[in-house]
């Protein structure tokens, strides 16, 4: 039963973070796109 878990963790954290980072990549080419549509900088 533990090699079943860690297994399964190993192998479900690179999901979370993968959708981590696409939602912080979602959000700031979002932000970068209006800032260019608008004229100004990002920062």
């Amino acid at each position: 039963m533990e090699t079943f878990v860690l297994t399964l963790y190993v192998l479900v954290w690179p999901l979370i973070v993968a959708g981590t980072l696409f939602g912080i990549c979602k959000g700031f080419f979002k932000d970068w796109r209006e800032a260019r549509q608008e004229g100004r900088t990002l920062i």
